[in-house]
Formats: C-alpha cells, structure tokens, sequence
C-alpha cells in the first residue's frame, strides 16, 4: 500500500490515539521537548520508528506547517457504502450520509468531514475521478476527523444513489434553484445529503436522481456559499432536528 505523511502534532496525536498504523516518525532537532515527549508517549505502545532529523529535511518534505513534525503512514482505506450504513445500523440510527458530487477542494473536504464528525453523521461518499480524494492536506483540513469519519469512493455516483434508494434512503440535492428551503429538511428521514462542485454544482445526472432539492435563502449580492459551508448548514439542520434542545 502507498504511503502518506502526516503533518502537525495534533494530527499525529489523533492518527496514534485512532490506532492508525504508523511507519514512521520524524521529529525536528528544534522542537520543544515537551512536544517531543507527547508523540513519543502516544507512540510507544507502537511499532512506529522515531526518528530526529534536521528541521531542514522536513522542510523539504512537506511545504506545510509541519510544526517539527511528520508520520509516514500508510494510505488512507476507503470504506464501502454498505459499511456506511452498517455503521448506522450497530448505532440504532437513522442512517445520514454525505455525497459530495466531483467536489475538488481538499480544504472543503477536510472541512466537511471535520462537520461529519461533529453532526454524528455515518459517513461520506466521493467519486472515484474528478474529486479530491483522502491526502495529507485534506487530514490537515480535517483536525483529524479523517481518522473517524468512513469515507467510500464510488465509480458511479447516479448507480450509488439508485442503491441508497432501494435501502429507503432519501436523497437531497442542494440547488440555488431548489423548491424547499433547507429549513424544510426533517431529521427523522433516512437521508443522504448531496453537495455539489465548487464551480458547477451538482452534475445534471445526479440532480435528476436526488428525490428533491434544497436552497439556502440568499439576501446578499452573492448568489452561493462554500461547498464546505453550505454543506455544515445543512448537516447541522439535520442535527437540530434529530437531537432538539435538551436532548444532546
């Protein structure tokens, strides 16, 4: 399997406490000894090489903010979809998946399953090709979300959402030109939520299979959010109506 880098203390932390299997970890000559003394504390139960280094070398490593530091881990595994709902099944849970539509920005990626985790949502679905896939920028993005959110990556996006249907999944397209507001979406629905491209939004085939399609009400000059902002929106309506005030 390829291997990846993770960089920055948190996300490292969060990669060893998930029980991510790490390699190898690289530390700065320059970093604090304290900052040194957590990461090998979570990693002595490990089989994960520690390794100090030149500051120098992780720079020409990573164009990040590696902080001093940088694991080398194996690539990220996609989950299925079956496993997606499965998760929500052993939770007793409604399932509430995302499907991101050729969605390209690592950064809205990360962010949208850094909401995922924070709404309890079960998982996230991404095409195969023209879509950003699991990186070491979108684990930054993430906060280390990545290392509890299952992500499947799908050949056929339209075929995906045919299948949820059979699994009595209700499918909801966002669309500035969409009937409902998004204030309309009910909590206590099976549902999948599809967020489209940056530039285009979601692609005419898979707009056509969603049951419905959404807006978000837009008084200002601009006529669209962020991909990663609407999509929070729209997962924490969700949220709101299935964990009401007092029942978190």
């Amino acid at each position: 399997m390829d291997e990846e880098m993770i960089i920055g203390k948190n996300p490292i932390l969060t990669a060893l406490r998930a029980g991510r299997p790490i390699h190898k970890i690289m530390i700065s000559d320059q970093l604090q000894a304290q900052a040194a003394k957590d990461i090998q504390c979570a990693a002595k139960k490990t089989k994960a090489v520690i390794q100090r280094v030149p500051r120098k070398k992780l720079d020409q490593l990573s164009t990040g903010k590696h902080q001093g530091l940088i694991a080398f881990v194996s690539a990220y595994e996609y989950q299925t979809v079956d496993a997606i709902l499965q998760r929500a099944e052993k939770k007793n849970e409604l399932p509430f998946l995302l499907l991101l539509d050729e969605l390209e920005d690592p950064h809205n990626l990360g962010a949208i399953l850094r909401t995922a985790d924070a709404v309890g949502a079960h998982g996230i679905v991404i095409p195969k090709h023209r879509a950003a896939s699991l990186t070491e920028t979108v684990a930054k993005a993430s906060a280390g979300a990545i290392e509890h959110v299952p992500v499947a990556r799908v050949t056929n996006m339209a075929q995906t959402i045919d299948e949820l249907k059979e699994e009595q999944i209700w499918v909801v397209g966002t669309d500035e030109a969409g009937a409902e507001d998004y204030r309309t979406l009910d909590g206590q629905t099976a549902m999948a939520l599809v967020i489209g491209n940056e530039g285009k939004g979601i692609s005419r085939l898979v707009k056509d299979k969603c049951d419905w399609l959404v807006q978000l009400p837009m008084s200002g000059s601009i006529s669209s959010l962020n991909a990663s902002v609407a999509a929070a929106l729209l997962m924490y309506e969700v949220y709101r109506k299935r964990k009401p005030l007092g029942d978190q």
